[in-house]
C-alpha cells in the first residue's frame, strides 16, 4: 500500500455491529451512525420478496442491518446518498460483507430520486433524514457531518416527497424524526398520500417529566384510519446507565421477532 492509500485508510475507521459479523467502515472526522440507525432498521421488519431502500444511506448502514437480520427474504435494498465519499464507503461496506448480490448503492440526489429508480418501484422505504434546519441544531465540526444531520441540500417535505414517488402503493415508509418535530413530519407524510399506522416514541431512559427524544414512524402509501402506538422505548436503564434490555436485544446477534 503506497502512502497515499495509508493515508486515506488511517481516514476511516472499521466499527463492527452484532459481535463482529457486520463490519462497517466509517470516516473517522466525518459523519457517523449512531442508535438512530439501529432504531429504525429494526422498527418495521421487511416482508417476504421485500424491495427496500435506504434513503439518505450515509455509509449504508441501515442496509446492512437489514441484510444481516433477514437477508432471505429480502430480494434487494438499495442505497440512495448524496454525498461522494458516503457513498464509496457504503459500496465498500457492501462488498466487505458479502451482500453484492442483494445490495446496490446510487449516488445520487433524492430531489430527483427518478432519475435513478421508477415510479413506485420498491415495497419498503427506510429513511433516517436530516434533523436539522440550516441553522439550527448541534454544531458540525466537519461539512460531511453538517450535509447529513442538516437541511441543506433538502427539506424534510422534499425527503418525503421523493420516498412517496418511489414506493409502491401500499408500500411502507419508515421514518425515524425528532419527537419535537412530529407534526412537520406528520404533515409532511400526509401532503404526500403517506398514512401513519405505527408510531413509537423513543426516551433516553425512564423519567416522570423528561420529554420524549425521538419518535419511529410507520406510514403506509394510501393507507387506511387507524394508528398503533406502541408502547415506549428506552435507551438507556436509567440516566448515565447501561442500555436497557430493549435496546441490547437490537444488538443481539441472535434477535428475531419472536423475542419481543
Amino acid at each position: 500500500m503506497d502512502s497515499d492509500q495509508t493515508g486515506q485508510e488511517d481516514k476511516v475507521s472499521c466499527d463492527t455491529l452484532f459481535a463482529g459479523r457486520v463490519h462497517c467502515l466509517q470516516h473517522r472526522s466525518g459523519y457517523r451512525f449512531s442508535v438512530d440507525a439501529i432504531l429504525a432498521a429494526h422498527f418495521s421488519p421487511p416482508s417476504l420478496g421485500a424491495t427496500v431502500l435506504d434513503l439518505g444511506s450515509g455509509c449504508g448502514v441501515i442496509a446492512l442491518i437489514c441484510l444481516y437480520r433477514w437477508r432471505e427474504q429480502i430480494a434487494s435494498v438499495s442505497c440512495l446518498e448524496l454525498q461522494p465519499g458516503l457513498a464509496a464507503l457504503a459500496s465498500r461496506n457492501m462488498a466487505m460483507n458479502g451482500y453484492a448480490d442483494k445490495m446496490k448503492v446510487v449516488q445520487g440526489d433524492l430531489r430527483h430520486i427518478l432519475d435513478f429508480f421508477p415510479v413506485e418501484s420498491f415495497s419498503q422505504v427506510i429513511c433516517n433524514p436530516p434533523f436539522y434546519k440550516k441553522n439550527s441544531g448541534r454544531p458540525c465540526q466537519d461539512q460531511e457531518s453538517f450535509v447529513a444531520r442538516h437541511q441543506v441540500h433538502c427539506t424534510l417535505t422534499e425527503v418525503v416527497a421523493a420516498a412517496a414517488a418511489v414506493v409502491k402503493n401500499r408500500g411502507k415508509v419508515v421514518f425515524v424524526y425528532p419527537a419535537t418535530g412530529l407534526n412537520a413530519l406528520f404533515f409532511a407524510l400526509h401532503q404526500h398520500h403517506l398514512v401513519p399506522k405505527r408510531l413509537q416514541t423513543i426516551y433516553s431512559y425512564p423519567d416522570a417529566v423528561a420529554p420524549a427524544r425521538l419518535i419511529l414512524v410507520e406510514a403506509v402509501k394510501n393507507g387506511g384510519e387507524g394508528v398503533q402506538i406502541m408502547a415506549p422505548f428506552y435507551i438507556y436503564e436509567h440516566r448515565l446507565g447501561a442500555y436497557s434490555k430493549a435496546m441490547q436485544r437490537l444488538y443481539d446477534p441472535a434477535w428475531t421477532l419472536k423475542d419481543e
